[in-house]
């Protein structure tokens, strides 16, 4: 079976739509009786390279939004065609979808479609994902609370499947005796000052909550003094200038460090060298940074609302991120209270065993299977 993967809408890898994609298909490339080839921008064709990297076709439009829409509705049939693909996964199945497809679908939600289709300035793409999601043959998302969100968006494909994502523990695993309240994690071309608390995510959004993030870190400092900093690792983005005036605001802004865009794989060492990652982010579906954070052995507080509940289970501290006072005294409990500090950490690293690449990957396949087989 000759499977093709779409990496339009994946944002060249800089998201976490572009994290699941590359953890996905390095999975999926271990398959040894389907081929898989990803097909994307050219910019894409060493976006998702590394051990046993696929075959990577390049379509050649222009890198914008109207561009690759254009492509999806009026081209992209024929291209599937043309490349003999008995299968398509489309990787960023809330933005970027044909509104019919020429061979069984699988398309993949990691978004929460009702925030994505009411940010959406455009009625065109909003119409043609909703009949492409309608359409296809099966919609994955990576929660129950995903799957509720496109279920009262009104979208009912033929078949929607939570399979839920996965965390690499090959790279993604504890070290022991990195927390210090001195020295610095190199990672180039960051030098990173330690002690740290971690908030992993692209400032695209006010729902990302950095601005609340910030007002409680300025508490923490105030109450407790201490010498921590706050690393806010992820790309720019629409909401990136209100970010930066928060920090500018803050009394602590020294203590406070954008890191601006932060290549995937140098998380594992990130998330090592912090004493605490919280993630204040409401309405998210997927999250991977909760459970890479879980994995690697970080006691994590997060939001109450959304999917995490969901994703972390028992084992992080959950706050309403806009209490900002709820938010300190979270971080605050983890970096001070030892014994909760180890039970989360403990909890978190039996929970993530749960969660698989190879899992996800499978079930991936096997969906893939049933489609094409049911087709």
């Amino acid at each position: 079976m000759n499977v093709g993967i779409d990496t339009f809408g994946c944002d060249h890898g800089r998201s976490g739509l572009g994290s699941y994609l590359y953890s996905l298909q390095k999975a999926l490339s271990k398959t040894e009786d389907t081929e898989f080839s990803l097909f994307g921008p050219e910019l894409d064709r060493y976006t998702y390279t590394g051990e046993n990297p696929l075959d990577f076709i390049g379509v050649d439009i222009q890198d914008t939004l109207f561009s690759e829409l254009w492509f999806h509705k009026f081209k992209i049939k024929q291209f599937v065609k043309k490349q003999g693909f008995d299968a398509v996964i489309y990787g960023a199945g809330a933005r970027m979808l044909p509104p019919k497809f020429k061979v069984p679908s699988v398309v993949l939600v990691n978004d929460v479609l009702s925030t994505v289709l009411s940010e959406s300035r455009s009625s065109w793409q909003k119409s043609q994902i909703c009949r492409g999601l309608s359409k296809a043959s099966c919609v994955i998302v990576p929660s129950i609370y995903a799957k509720n969100d496109m279920l009262s968006c009104g979208i009912t494909p033929a078949r929607l499947e939570v399979v839920y994502s996965g965390v690499d523990r090959s790279i993604f695993y504890p070290e022991e005796n990195l927390v210090s309240d001195s020295g610095t994690v190199d990672i180039k071309p960051f030098a990173i000052k330690k002690p740290y608390i971690i908030y992993p995510s692209r400032m695209h959004s006010a729902q990302k909550k950095h601005v609340e993030l910030i007002k409680a870190f300025s508490l923490l400092k105030k109450k407790t003094s201490c010498p921590h900093r706050l690393v806010l690792a992820g790309n720019e983005g629409a909401y990136s200038e209100e970010v930066h005036k928060a920090v500018l605001a803050s009394e602590y802004a020294s203590d406070i460090f954008i890191t601006g865009y932060f290549p995937h794989q140098n998380f594992p060492e990130l998330y090592r060298g912090a004493e605490a990652c919280v993630f204040p982010s409401v309405n998210e579906g997927a999250a991977l940074p909760v459970l890479e954070s879980l994995a690697t052995g970080v006691p994590l507080a997060c939001s109450k609302s959304g999917a995490l509940k969901e994703l972390a289970g028992d084992n992080a501290l959950f706050f309403d991120s806009s209490d900002i006072q709820a938010i300190a005294f979270c971080m605050e409990t983890l970096l001070f209270d030892s014994e909760k500090r180890a039970e989360l950490i403990k909890g978190g690293l039996k929970w993530t065993e749960n969660f698989s690449w190879e899992k996800n990957a499978g079930r991936t396949l096997e969906i893939i299977k049933e489609v094409t087989e049911k087709q």
